[in-house]
């Protein structure tokens, strides 16, 4: 299922907290966007489509849950991005961000100790 960027920021809103009302989602996210409450109900009316949420009637309100879980949607867009700018390899991902001396000494020191996991296990 593709989540768009602004359809993951309601998503996070409901990940950090849920059950929500429209307006409790707009509350947490529709100032900081510069959305309006009808930008936020679209996205949830979006949403509800893709079934990556559910909504229970609350008296005269609806509640928003995810069903989509973020481990899932984290899942599939890194391996979107991975797939969209380095030819669905990890490697040239990694090179890349050396090359732009984005890697602190503690990133580089994580990475040699999930290679060396990696080897363990193979």
């Amino acid at each position: 299922m593709r989540v768009s960027s602004a359809e993951g920021i309601v998503m996070e809103a409901l990940w950090a907290r849920a059950p929500q009302s429209a307006e409790e989602v707009s509350a947490a996210v529709a100032s900081e966007q510069g959305w309006t409450d009808a930008t936020v109900k679209t996205l949830l009316n979006r949403l509800l489509s893709k079934g990556a949420i559910a909504a229970d009637k609350d008296g005269r309100r609806y509640l928003y849950r995810p069903v989509l879980k973020r481990a899932d949607y984290v899942l599939e867009e890194s391996e979107g991005l991975i797939d969209r700018l380095f030819g669905g390899r990890v490697s040239s991902l990694v090179t890349h961000f050396s090359e732009r001396e984005k890697l602190s000494a503690e990133d580089i020191a994580e990475l040699k100790r999930l290679i060396a996991e990696l080897d363990n296990e193979r």
